[in-house]
Order: structure tokens, then C-alpha cells, then sequence
């Protein structure tokens, strides 16, 4: 274990209540026979830099969720390549006297990304809708995929286009979400639009034959919006696979070891 071990253990976000971290956490927690408690803090978006330092002076650790991923990795003294690349962090760390951020979402991407897929992606044309910090970890995800590309959009225009100018590379902006889809072989919900209602990030009907569908939400039993796509034949799997992989990367990042994966899957499923 790490000699700076965190005494706290604390998700930030706002709205939190319906997270799952807690009992992943406690979980990986329980049967590392590590006496801490994973806690859910609402914090609303004015209050997150001084409750961040407050925890921090107490020695805690913890993540972000949203929508606090990018006010978090502006906050930290150091970031790792991966979230210096999303601009966003949602696990964090205090380091000889240094508030670290990293980015496990974007890995944790790359394992929901080939569990829908049940193959590596490669080629592919994407459809991504959002443009926060979520947003960002799919595409700095992406970013490692062969000859894939990435049309972003979002009901604020300018958000896309200031997300797609980063990845010049990779993604450009659309104004209409149709424009976004067109030619699709994966469209991925990185809003939280179906977090705490039934809707749907775009309808079943404009996603394309036979792309697969990504959906970042979480809930156990699937989204509803994924539900939909399977009813229609699309591959299709919502955040859960990412939720639990970027919890057990983040716990490395606290602990300096791996926890047990199947005791977090079996406390979520």
C-alpha cells in the first residue's frame, strides 16, 4: 500500500445520490480489509474548490463525477498525460504535497468500447453526443483508435466545436445532431440525459443499421435507451462496464494495488 494512503475516501459531484461508486468502492474496500468508507458528497459547482481543499488538508482522496471532471483537473497542481489530454479528471490524489489528477475514464472506455463491440475497435465512424469531461475521455480514447474519426455534437454548438478543435485530428463539430449520425458504425450518449428520467439521448429510429450503441449512464438492469437499441438489434451496453473498470483503476491509484474486480462486479449486478 502506498505510504500516503488516503484517510477519506469521497465521490464529488452534483446530483450524486444515485451513484453506484459507493458500493463498488466499499466492496473493493471490504475485501482489501481496508478500514475506510467510500462516501457520496454532493457539492454544487460554486462550493467544489473549497470543499476540495478542505478534503485535501484532511487527507483525503477520491473522484469526480458529473459535473465537476474539468473543474477538478483545472484545480490539481499535476495532472497525468491522459487527463492532461481530456482536460478532465475524475479521480484525484494528494502526492508529496500535491493535488494529482488522472483520468481512468478513458481506459475504463476502451474495456465498455470492446465489451459492446466483442472485438478491438478499429475504423470506426462515431456519432458522439456531449461535450463535457465525459465527452472528452471518449475522444482522447478514440484518439488511439486506428483510422476512426468522431462527429461531435451538442445542443450548445459552440461546446462541440470547442471539444473537436482539441482533437483536430480526430473529431469535427455538427450543428445537427442528424448530420452527427450519418454514416455511424458506434453512437455514444456522453450527456446525462436518462441519468434520472427515461429519455433518450436521440431516437432508435435515426440511429444507422447496425451501428452499435454506447451509453455512458448507468443503471442496473440497463438504461432504458439501451434497452431500446437491443429491441431493435443494435449492440448496444450502457456505462456500467466502464463504471466499474475506472473505479478499480482509480483504487490502484490510491492504494498502489489491484482490488478485486468480481467482488465490485457482484456488489453492482
Amino acid at each position: 500500500m502506498r505510504a500516503n494512503a488516503p484517510s477519506r475516501l469521497v465521490l464529488l459531484g452534483h446530483p450524486v445520490s444515485h451513484s453506484l461508486s459507493p458500493l463498488l468502492q466499499g466492496a473493493a474496500l471490504a475485501t482489501a480489509g481496508i478500514d475506510l468508507v467510500y462516501e457520496a458528497v454532493d457539492v454544487a459547482p460554486q462550493r467544489l474548490e473549497q470543499e476540495l481543499a478542505s478534503l485535501v488538508a484532511a487527507g483525503a482522496a477520491g473522484n469526480a463525477t458529473i459535473p465537476h471532471k474539468e473543474a477538478v483537473a483545472r484545480i490539481c497542481d499535476r495532472l497525468t498525460p491522459t487527463a492532461a489530454i481530456a482536460e478532465a479528471a475524475n479521480v484525484w490524489w494528494v502526492e508529496d504535497g500535491e493535488l494529482v489528477g488522472d483520468n481512468t475514464d478513458v481506459p475504463g472506455f476502451h474495456i465498455l468500447a470492446q465489451r459492446v463491440l466483442a472485438c478491438p475497435p478499429n475504423c470506426e465512424r462515431v456519432a458522439l453526443l456531449g461535450a463535457g469531461g465525459a465527452a472528452a475521455a471518449v475522444l482522447t480514447a478514440i484518439g488511439d483508435w486506428h483510422g476512426s474519426t468522431v462527429r461531435v455534437y451538442n445542443r450548445e454548438p459552440g461546446r462541440a466545436r470547442r471539444l473537436a478543435a482539441r482533437y483536430p485530428d480526430v473529431a469535427r463539430a455538427e450543428t445537427v445532431v442528424e448530420e452527427a449520425l450519418v454514416g455511424a458504425t458506434i453512437v455514444v450518449n456522453a450527456t446525462p440525459i436518462g441519468l434520472l428520467d427515461e429519455g433518450f439521448p436521440v431516437a432508435i429510429d435515426q440511429i444507422p443499421d447496425g451501428a452499435a450503441v454506447i451509453d455512458l449512464v448507468y443503471r442496473q438492469g440497463d438504461t432504458p435507451w439501451v434497452r431500446a437499441a437491443r429491441e431493435r438489434g443494435h449492440r448496444a451496453g450502457d456505462g456500467l462496464a466502464m463504471l466499474v473498470e475506472q473505479a478499480a483503476l482509480s483504487f490502484e491509484r490510491w492504494f498502489g494495488r489491484e482490488p478485486d474486480r468480481r467482488a465490485m462486479w457482484s456488489a453492482v449486478t
